[in-house]
Parts: C-alpha cells; structure tokens; sequence
C-alpha cells in the first residue's frame, strides 16, 4: 500500500507542477487548431500566457509559501543546552547520491543544502548527541548510493566524529522517514535516561521550513516529540512586488503545491 502511495504521489507532483501545465494548454491550441476551431485555440492559448504570468510574478508564489514557512515557529537553540535534548534527526532530501555519486565519486548537495549545513553545525555543537540521517531516495527507479549513505560520505569527508551516527537508508517519503527511524528514535531516547520515570527527551528535527510543518504532524502522530530547527528558508518578511522570475517562481509555486498536496493526502490517509 506504501508502494501504491508512493507512486500515486509522483504522478500528483507531475499534474500540479504550474510549469507542466503550459504544455499542456499550447498542445490543447494546437489540437484546435488542426481541427479549426480557433477560438478554441486562442482560448487555451491564453491560459498558457496567463498561468506563466501568475508564475513568473513572484508574490503569487511568495505570498503562499511564506504562510507555510512560517507556520512553525523556529526554535531558540541558544536559550537551550545540550542536556535538554534526545538527539538529532536529519531529514534527507538535500543530497543527491545515486548514480552520480558513483560515476563521479563526489556527493552533490541540492538547494536545500541548508539541512546539511546546519546538521554539521549541530553535530559538532553537541557532539555527545546521536544524529540519524534518514533518506533513501525519493525517485521511483532509484540508483547508485542512498542519501543516508552519501550523507555518511559527507560526515567522513567533514571530519566529524561518528561514534554517535545513526543511519536509516530505505525510506522514500516523510512518513516513512517517521516510521522508520521511530524504533531508533525510542531505543536511543531511553539509553540517554538515566532515570526511569524521566520522560523522553524531544529530538531536534531539521528540514526545509515549508517541509517542517508537515514533518512536525507526523512526529507527533507518532508520538514522538520534536523541536523544529527549521532551515531552507525561499521567503523573506516582504514580497517582492516588482519581480518576475519564471525559474524562482515555478521553484516557489512546486515547493508549496508539492507540501500543500501532501498534507491533504496525508490527512486523508490518517498519517497526520
């Protein structure tokens, strides 16, 4: 069924993407085009024009992804000590691995490059800490290295102490970045107890800000408590109301359809 879910969820991200939609709407104009019926034609070819304008103006996007990022305030680390937390948990999602990787025998790290960044930050902050990485790949015909193993790579490379590292290397999606390290989480939270009626200590969880919201809802399904360190941010406090970047735009408009469609589909299931 995960499988199923999986599959369905790439074929949605296809069809919601704003950009994928201007081919659609030049192939429907020249269908009608053959068939001569040119109002039709133009007709579509409108919809074209006007859904690159609503995705190049920049604050239709801004506006949008924003409230998402947003919506979970970010944690105050400073005003924190080590002792208050269980670990930290890596979400995968910036690093490519696959064949890449092993064609080139380099890991490259994408746009969110931020949740790498900031987990070495972390790592070396509080190095008594367990991390777990967790990604495997979110693509449907997988390649090469996972994410979990070139994040280890990264971890080797940097130098960085490995005594605590923990690695979850098969889950595809968020839910199953959750319920995969969930049996870690737990295992690794009640080694750092020292006493027996202590409650679990809450993790620090980092991802992309307009990712941490549902990331959030899924952890407390599970029962698991997390503190948000929430990095990638794409918006700022103003909207930029003169700009018109096509590429920023179809990235700001796929991250929150992408985030907005998988928190409906995940409410629906029952996975938040």
């Amino acid at each position: 069924m995960d499988t199923l879910f999986f599959v369905f969820s790439k074929l949605v991200q296809f069809c919601i993407e704003p950009l994928n939609w201007v081919i659609v709407f030049v192939a429907l104009s020249l269908l009608f085009l053959s068939l001569r019926k040119p109002h039709l034609c133009k007709r579509f070819l409108l919809f074209a024009l006007a859904d690159l304008l609503l995705v190049g103006w920049l604050p239709t996007s801004e506006v949008f992804l924003r409230t998402l990022e947003d919506s979970v305030p970010k944690a105050q680390l400073a005003q924190m000590s080590e002792a208050d937390f269980g670990g930290i948990i890596i979400l995968g999602g910036a690093i490519e691995g696959g064949e890449i990787a092993v064609d080139r025998g380099e890991v490259s790290i994408y746009s969110a490059a931020e949740r790498v960044t900031k987990a070495f930050e972390l790592i070396r902050k509080y190095p008594d800490l367990p991390f777990i990485f967790s990604g495997f790949s979110n693509r449907l015909s997988p390649i090469g290295v996972s994410e979990a193993d070139a994040f280890k790579q990264l971890v080797a490379e940097q130098g960085l102490l490995d005594r605590n590292a923990h690695y979850e290397n098969q889950s595809r999606n968020t839910y199953e970045n959750v319920i995969l390290m969930k049996p870690m989480i737990l295992d690794l939270g009640a080694r750092g107890i020292k006493e027996a009626d202590a409650p679990p200590k809450p993790w620090l969880l980092i991802t992309s800000a307009s990712h941490m919201y549902r990331s959030v809802k899924i952890f407390q399904k599970q029962g698991i408590s997390v503190i948000p360190v929430s990095v990638d941010y794409q918006t700022g406090n103003r909207l930029n109301w003169s700009s018109f970047d096509l590429m920023e735009g179809g990235k700001l408009w796929n991250n929150f359809l992408h985030e907005a469609v998988g928190l409906l589909a995940y409410w629906i299931t029952g996975k938040i």
